[in-house]
């Protein structure tokens, strides 16, 4: 197979496709759907986005310096994208598709309960990087839909609200599981 060189891009895919929920009062409230995120500390947990300045959301996250990603799923999928080619400026987003706003429990950002998890963030740095700036966030409250929850062990089992992920330009939904962490090292049990 041969490779060429290609002209210079992000494409480091899959991504999340999140919608984040911005703004402390109802005027204010906006969702803006992302896939310029990602973890980058453990602990303190941290996360970020990545926003363009000329998005209606933009001067809503500066001035509250806080926000909620809600992870997204097959059954809102068209929501997801909708809130993203469609500005907040125009549109309540909310309304418009038939999302629940919900009440964060440490932000005044509102979260979407159709969501299976919603992470509230609080902006530790806003860094300026060319045609988005990054917002560092410490991650100060997770709210997770007990339905995904093993209550047994604790675990949240994610893959089974169906996430979606976007692919360069488009959206995808999970294929199979092919293995967990670890497993290319992990003992073969004994029969």
């Amino acid at each position: 197979m041969a490779k060429i060189n290609w002209k210079p891009g992000t494409m480091i895919y899959p991504l999340p496709a999140v919608m984040v929920t911005c703004g402390s009062t109802p005027d204010e409230h906006n969702i803006i759907t992302v896939s310029w995120t990602g973890t980058i500390c453990t602990n303190p947990p941290m996360c970020y986005i990545s926003v363009r300045p000329e998005r209606y959301s933009y001067p809503i996250l500066v001035k509250n310096m806080e926000f909620v990603i809600n992870l997204t799923t097959e059954d809102i999928a068209k929501a997801t994208d909708w809130c993203g080619v469609r500005s907040g400026s125009e549109y309540n987003k909310f309304k418009e598709m038939g999302l629940t706003m919900g009440k964060a429990s440490v932000v005044k950002a509102p979260t979407i309960e159709e969501s299976p998890i919603n992470i509230e963030c609080k902006v530790k740095d806003i860094v300026p990087l060319g045609t988005h700036h990054m917002f560092i966030a410490e991650v100060v409250n997770v709210i997770a839909d007990e339905e995904y929850l093993n209550q047994k062990t604790g675990a949240f089992k994610l893959s089974a609200a169906k996430p979606i992920s976007y692919v360069h330009g488009h959206y995808y939904g999970l294929g199979e599981e092919i293995g967990k962490f670890g497993f290319s090292v992990q003992k073969k049990k004994k029969e």
